[in-house]
C-alpha cells in the first residue's frame, strides 16, 4: 500500500537552453540570390500584362462583333426603314409640321429615332397638351397628339374688331397656356375675348401671368353650368379696370364681378336672372360687386321699343306733311317756244305725186223713189 509523500518539494519548469541559444533559433539564415528574386518578379508583372491586354481584347472584339452585328441586322437591315409614319391630330396642326418639328421622315432607319427626343420637341409646340409616340416593329412610327382646347381669346388692346385679323390676338386654353395657331377654325370667331390684358406676359406657348385674366378664365369656368351655360354666355370680359370684370353677354347685358368670392357672385346672378325671367323683363346692368341690394337696371320691353319708334315715326310724317302744306308753291317762268323744224323727206316722183293728187272718190247716182200703193193688194 502506497502512502503519500509529505514535505517534498514541488519541481519547477525549467529551460534548459541558454539566452544566446534562443537568440539564435529566431535568426533566418536566407541567402537567395538577386538575379533570380528580379527574374520571378519581372515574371509576375509580365503575366499581369499579359492577363489585361487579354482582357481588353476580348473587350474590344466583344464590342466590335456585337457593333458590327448591330449594324447588318438591325441599323442597317433594309427591312427596318421607316415606310409607315401615322399622325393622328384632334386639332389644326398639319401633317407636314408635326413630322418636321419631330425631326423624322420616312426611309430612316426605325431603331435611329429617338422617341424620347421626338416627345420633348412636340411637346413644346404652343397648341399641344399631349403627345405619345410608339414605334411597331419593323417599320412604323405612330404619334398621337391631343392639342389644348381654346376658350377663348385674349389681347393686351382694349377694342378688337377681327381677333382673326389681329397680331396682338391670342388663343388661350383653360390652362392659360397661350397659342398662336396658323390654321384657324370658323368656330373660334364664337370665342369669348378677354381685353386689356398686360402685354408683357403675352406670349405663345407660356402661361397668362396676370391675375385679372386667371380670373377671367375661372370666370368662364363657372358659366359652363348647365343653366348659366344657355342663360348668361360671355361675349367679352374686360380686365382693364383693375378693381373689377366686366363682363358682357350674348344680350348686350353688363355685369361688374369683383376678382374675389366668384361662386358666390354667379349665384346672386343666377337669382337675378331667374327673377328676370318671372318678370318677363331684360336686365341691362347689374353691379355684383356689393353683397346686398345690388343695382339692377332693366331694359325696355321690345313692345315699348317699337310703339317708340313707331310713334316717332308718324310725328316725322306728319311733320313732313305739314311742311309740305305750308310751302308756297314754286313760280316757274315762261319760256319763248322755239317751233320745231322737221326735216323733209326725200320721195319718189310718183309718191310725191300721188301724195299732192289723190284720186278722186266714186260718184254714186242718185236712185229716185218709187212710191208704193198700199191698197188692198199690199203691192200697189
Amino acid at each position: 500500500m502506497r502512502t503519500k509523500p509529505t514535505n517534498q518539494p514541488r519541481p519547477r519548469n525549467q529551460r534548459l537552453s541558454t539566452s544566446r541559444q534562443r537568440r539564435q533559433q529566431h535568426l533566418l539564415d536566407v541567402r537567395i540570390r538577386s538575379q533570380r528574386a528580379s527574374h520571378h518578379r519581372n515574371r509576375r508583372v509580365l503575366v499581369f500584362v499579359s492577363k489585361i491586354i487579354v482582357a481588353v481584347a476580348i473587350c474590344a472584339g466583344v464590342y466590335f462583333g456585337i457593333r458590327e452585328g448591330l449594324n447588318r441586322f438591325f441599323f442597317q437591315n433594309p427591312d427596318y426603314r421607316l415606310s409607315t409614319l401615322a399622325v393622328q391630330t384632334d386639332g389644326t396642326l398639319l401633317r407636314d409640321q408635326v413630322l418636321r418639328t419631330a425631326g423624322i421622315s420616312e426611309g430612316l432607319n426605325i431603331f435611329s429615332v429617338n422617341l424620347a427626343q421626338v416627345h420633348d420637341r412636340l411637346q413644346k409646340l404652343p397648341q399641344v397638351d399631349e403627345v405619345q409616340v410608339e414605334r411597331k416593329m419593323p417599320n412604323e412610327i405612330d404619334i398621337h397628339i391631343t392639342e389644348r382646347k381654346p376658350i377663348a381669346w385674349i389681347t393686351s388692346e382694349k377694342t378688337v374688331v377681327d381677333p382673326f385679323a389681329s397680331d396682338a390676338a391670342f388663343l388661350v386654353d383653360a390652362r392659360g397656356i397661350l397659342m398662336k395657331e396658323k390654321k384657324l377654325l370658323p368656330e373660334y370667331l364664337a370665342l369669348p375675348l378677354i381685353t386689356g390684358c398686360s402685354s408683357e406676359a403675352l406670349v405663345p406657348g407660356k402661361e397668362v401671368d396676370s391675375f385679372e385674366a386667371k380670373t377671367a378664365l375661372e370666370l368662364l369656368r363657372l358659366t359652363t353650368t348647365s343653366f348659366m351655360q344657355t342663360r348668361f354666355q360671355i361675349r367679352d370680359i374686360d380686365v382693364s379696370k383693375g378693381y373689377c370684370l366686366l363682363v358682357t353677354d350674348k344680350n348686350h347685358t353688363q355685369v361688374m364681378f369683383a376678382f374675389e368670392n366668384l361662386e358666390e357672385q354667379m349665384k346672386r346672378l343666377e337669382q337675378l336672372l331667374v327673377y328676370a325671367d318671372d318678370s318677363h323683363r331684360e336686365m341691362a346692368t347689374a353691379n355684383l360687386l356689393v353683397a346686398r341690394n345690388i343695382p339692377v337696371t332693366f331694359a325696355q320691353p321690345i313692345s315699348q321699343v317699337i310703339s317708340e319708334v313707331q310713334e316717332t315715326d308718324d310725328a316725322s310724317e306728319a311733320k313732313e306733311t305739314k311742311a309740305a302744306a305750308t310751302k308756297e308753291p314754286e313760280i316757274r317762268r315762261a319760256r319763248k317756244a322755239e317751233p320745231t323744224v322737221r326735216r323733209a323727206t326725200a320721195v319718189s316722183p310718183g309718191v310725191q305725186k300721188y301724195h299732192a293728187r289723190p284720186a278722186p272718190l266714186p260718184v254714186r247716182k242718185a236712185i229716185p223713189l218709187q212710191h208704193f200703193n198700199q191698197g188692198d193688194n199690199g203691192n200697189g
